[in-house]
């Protein structure tokens, strides 16, 4: 069965870099269901799901700090799908030290893409933290993928989960331009996976993202399809904000927090959740929506 993009690449092959999370393992059996072998490059490879066709599906053992290790699971692929995730026991511990490791890797991946001729494309999973932070005194301002997260703001008020994304992102676009490769970033709002809970980091300053309009979310299968539409489109280019929920409302909120068996308002008055209030949106995702409306038109 051949793959079903439009793009004109060497191989059907694609390389997926990451941790094993829910994301990275929806994102393999879609690609797998699409026909495209896929060399899932995993840190903890042990913990990857059972996949479907694994005929053509090879797992590779990665090491961000491991050149070679990258550069093998890259070979033959026509695209490379990234996402950073830390290991599971410093993933509510995101500091200082987060940041270097998360930039090092963007480094050590990009400039592997570069020494592999058959990379087409590079789609970087990043963060809508990455985007939003350091415009709250703009209240009127509409925010979107032409903005990124304030570095000196992010530091003065330790938003380091922020802070990592946005140098991350930004060290593989000048690597990107610097060795012209053809790549697209994908900021994604908080994920709504089996693995979320209150300690995730992107949560640090969720009631400031709430008040300054910002608060968004994305399904685990929202966010692959749109992996999916970026890739397949030759057109896709730049940045792209990803989310499918705007927590906006009280009931939001309170939907929100349900996902932790968490209270999120112990002190508030009795009429809050008669509260009808809606914060204004001050995030646009038009851009992306463009490219899957048109998907959706081309089937």
């Amino acid at each position: 069965m051949a793959p079903t993009s439009p793009l004109c690449c060497i191989s059907n092959t694609v390389c997926v870099m990451g941790s094993s999370t829910q994301f990275v393992s929806s994102l393999i059996i879609r690609l797998l269901e699409k026909g495209f072998t896929v060399h899932a490059a995993i840190q903890n490879h042990s913990e990857l799901i059972s996949i479907c066709d694994k005929k053509r599906l090879k797992v590779f053992c990665l090491d961000l700090f491991d050149y070679h290790t990258i550069i093998d699971a890259l070979k033959g692929c026509c695209c490379l799908f990234y996402s950073f995730e830390p290991p599971k026991d410093h993933s509510a511990t995101y500091d200082e030290y987060m940041t270097e490791i998360e930039v090092r890797a963007a480094h050590n991946v990009l400039e592997a893409c570069a020494q592999i001729d058959t990379i087409e494309k590079v789609i970087f999973t990043s963060s809508a933290t990455a985007i939003i932070w350091g415009f709250d005194d703009k209240k009127s301002l509409s925010i979107d993928e032409k903005h990124w997260s304030d570095i000196n703001f992010c530091r003065k008020y330790k938003l380091w989960y922020a802070l990592s994304k946005t140098l991350a992102e930004r060290t593989a676009w000048g690597l990107a331009m610097d060795r012209g490769i053809n790549m697209v970033s994908i900021n994604s709002g908080l994920l709504m996976d089996d693995d979320l809970n209150i300690k995730n980091p992107y949560l640090k300053g969720a009631k400031e993202m709430y008040e300054n309009g910002v608060l968004v979310s994305v399904d685990v299968d929202f966010l692959v399809y749109a992996h999916i539409c970026v890739y397949e489109d030759v057109s896709s280019c730049g940045r792209y904000l990803c989310f499918n929920h705007i927590i906006n409302t009280i009931n939001d909120a309170i939907n929100l927090a349900n996902n932790f068996n968490l209270s999120p308002l112990p002190s508030s008055p009795p009429s809050f959740e008669k509260d009808t209030k809606i914060i204004q949106q001050r995030i646009s995702n038009k851009k992306l929506n463009k490219i899957m409306i048109k998907k959706i038109d081309d089937i």
